[in-house]
């Protein structure tokens, strides 16, 4: 069990590393360097809370051309909560997500975004890997309005704490956000998650509030309850949850 983590980083360590010298090689003042830090009080991925309902100290880093291109890396810190009906508490302590993809600007309106994203799930004690490939494609208006669409080829399929196996997953969903007064805004989102022919929904709503480079959310997530059998970690059911995020 021990080799495991190292091979299953190790895979897409090589793609991240090689996109990131390819736009760092790129003229002076092509590329540029942002990211975020943020803490959260419930780590919660369409609908599942990867925590357990605690809280998760996470950090976003990405390089971007100014034709669109970006690639980067994110990770988060998570907790061993995949009970498992024969060995007790299993699962991993942190989740790294390397993206590479671009963006399309047909006006200054409506642009649309191609993702291709690797999550690995490293430093546990979990006996399998949990690692999968994701694809997505969004379309967005002024950044207000998003709709999106995930192909997941390889998502791995838990049932009462039991592993399945691996199926192909399809995610659609939509997110948004409405000034309200000054720099405060309506946020809300709904989605769909299905694979292997068991699908659950999932949505939010709540308020958010930037001032400079600081962003504040608060909101209450509903998730169906037999979103519980496709995972082996988290929770699903009805929750709140803030977030503070520094952008540099």
């Amino acid at each position: 069990m021990g080799p495991s983590v190292p091979l299953r980083t190790g895979s897409a360590a090589p793609w991240i590393i090689a996109t990131s010298l390819m736009l760092a090689a790129l003229p002076a003042g092509a590329v540029t360097f942002d990211g975020e830090i943020t803490y959260t009080t419930d780590y919660i991925l369409r609908g599942i809370s990867e925590t357990g309902g605690r809280s998760a100290g996470q950090i976003d880093l990405r390089l971007n051309t100014a034709d669109g291109s970006f690639a980067g890396a994110f990770a988060s810190t998570l907790n061993r909560l995949w009970r498992h009906p024969w060995w007790g508490n299993l699962g991993w302590d942190y989740e790294i997500e390397g993206y590479i993809g671009h963006r399309f600007d047909f006006s200054q309106s409506w642009s649309s975004t191609l993702t291709g994203t690797y999550y690995a799930y490293v430093k546990g004690n979990a006996p399998f890997s949990d690692d999968y490939q994701e694809v997505s494609f969004s379309t967005s208006y002024l950044d207000l309005w998003t709709v999106e669409l995930a192909v997941i080829p390889n998502a791995v399929r838990f049932d009462q704490g039991y592993r399945m196996g691996r199926y192909p997953a399809y995610v659609v969903s939509t997110s948004g956000q409405v000034p309200v007064l000054g720099r405060l805004a309506l946020t809300a989102g709904a989605g769909y998650y299905t694979s292997d022919e068991v699908g659950y929904g999932y949505g939010n709503v709540g308020l958010a509030f930037e001032i400079k480079s600081l962003r504040l959310d608060a909101g209450y997530y509903v998730t169906e309850n037999r979103a519980q059998r496709l995972f082996p970690y988290g929770r699903a059911g009805n929750r709140f949850a803030a977030t503070v995020s520094w952008h540099f």
